[in-house]
């Protein structure tokens, strides 16, 4: 038996993608044996995971640090509420930025930012406060990362939620 969430994933997807988290490299024949599953079902899971998005790039566990991009910032943006088209395509625009989120609150957008050093971002600021639609920024310089993202927790529970109905 099997336990899905909203999403679609299951526990056996949650095993399959610590599993890999483990091994990096294992096979799918290395993660059938390891769980105890067909080969077939590993290569479906794992196809049907891609397909659906919940498997993202795996350019999203390079470290921006490997590239030059040593330094890292937050820019809370404020935006004319009519332009928002023209403020997303613009940031895409921007390489530096890695990461944006609508957010509650005093700023409209927060925008992730990567930087070769403390002049290269003042360079990105005002690219960014260039583009259409950007009304303000404030900007908050990441002095060290104390956690990264991280999903072993959420997977192990996912995992562990089939032994729990099984009872």
């Amino acid at each position: 038996m099997t336990i899905a969430n909203s999403r679609g994933l299951d526990s056996l997807d949650g095993r399959i993608i610590l599993a890999l988290d483990k091994d990096p490299e294992a096979s799918g024949l290395a993660i059938a044996r390891m769980l105890g599953v067909a080969r077939n079902t590993v290569h479906a899971r794992l196809a049907r995971l891609e397909r659906s998005g919940a498997l993202l790039p795996f350019s999203r566990r390079l470290d921006p640090a490997a590239l030059g991009y040593g330094l890292m910032a937050f820019l809370s943006l404020s935006i004319s509420q009519n332009r928002t088209g023209s403020v997303e395509n613009g940031l895409a625009a921007i390489p530096e930025v890695i990461e944006v989120h609508a957010t509650t609150g005093d700023a409209d957008l927060m925008a992730k930012v990567v930087a070769r050093g403390t002049s290269d971002l003042y360079r990105i600021t005002n690219q960014i406060l260039e583009i259409d639609g950007i009304q303000r920024t404030s900007t908050a310089i990441s002095i060290l990362e104390l956690m990264p993202p991280r999903y072993h927790g959420l997977l192990a529970r996912l995992s562990e939620q089939e032994s729990r109905h099984a009872d």
